[in-house]
């Protein structure tokens, strides 16, 4: 199954099969509720459902590569089977290769080939999509590398780095998109950055995918007036501003929790770059 075609910023709803991640673990451990989850994302609006079977989250600790396939492959064979275009997103090279098997038409990888030495491999082999994240270590000590001089150029020249090891290890360019990694070894201010540079990452040539839903920069945005973060789950009407932001600036797509609002976000994007009509 091929990634949609629009002429428009696409919609990737998250489907959390783990018990602790930042926003909504535990709601769709269950597989029924994650295939459930995922075809109610595809009303709303997704053109792409991600699942995902281990949680990124700062400071969350690894699972074991047969709970992780134990968690994602079902729910991936299950939404396939309904038509749902589904992404993996992992870390794990036999973990990728079991869920295209099972149907996955790309492969989401936040840490870009450095997690698992094989990944690059496998994912030329299966000729999917790949998505390559901007990384710099597991969620255990991430924060710590949050340190830049200019961090738009530097997330630029380790991407395109990382591009030319996993081309060099047979992934073709078309299977190529980008992810700034938001919220990965980078603070609000480098977030903030990122996404006003969206234009400069363009430049190296691939497709943007932009996730910034949910995260904890959002939250302190809109910090109440004693300045407590608001909560991850309160702050999707700023995940629709960075949608639309993002859409306009030209992001190839977006990755949300609360499809339903993006979805009327790149649509209102795309009906204004063009200047209104259908």
């Amino acid at each position: 199954m091929g990634l949609p075609v629009e002429e428009r910023c696409l919609v990737m709803g998250v489907v959390n099969v783990t018990p602790d991640s930042f926003s909504d673990g535990g709601l769709w451990f269950d597989e029924r509720a994650a295939v459930q989850h995922g075809l109610e994302l595809v009303q709303e609006g997704a053109d792409l459902v991600d699942v995902g079977g281990e949680s990124t989250r700062p400071g969350a600790a690894r699972v074991s590569q047969e709970e992780e396939l134990a968690r994602v492959v079902p729910v991936i064979r299950a939404l396939t089977a309904e038509g749902v275009t589904v992404s993996v997103d992992t870390m794990r090279a036999e973990v990728a290769r079991a869920a295209v098997e099972a149907g996955a038409a790309l492969v989401n990888d936040v840490s870009g080939g450095l997690a698992d030495p094989d990944m690059s491999r496998v994912v030329a082999a299966t000729g999917v999509p790949y998505v390559v994240m901007h990384w710099r270590g597991h969620s255990h000590d991430m924060e710590s590398r949050a340190v830049y001089t200019d961090v738009v150029a530097e997330v630029r020249e380790e991407l395109a780095k990382r591009v030319a090891l996993v081309m060099a290890e047979g992934v073709a360019e078309s299977q190529i998109v980008l992810d700034p990694g938001l919220g990965f070894a980078k603070n609000a201010e480098h977030n903030w950055a990122l996404l006003a540079g969206i234009d400069k990452l363009a430049e190296l040539g691939f497709p943007l995918l932009i996730g910034a839903s949910r995260k904890r920069f959002l939250g302190r945005l809109l910090a109440d007036a004693d300045g407590a973060p608001r909560p991850f789950d309160r702050s999707d009407h700023a995940t629709s501003a960075v949608t639309a932001l993002a859409a306009q600036a030209g992001a190839w797509c977006v990755r949300v929790h609360e499809v339903g609002p993006n979805a009327d976000a790149v649509r209102v994007a795309a009906a204004w770059k063009r200047g209104g009509g259908r």
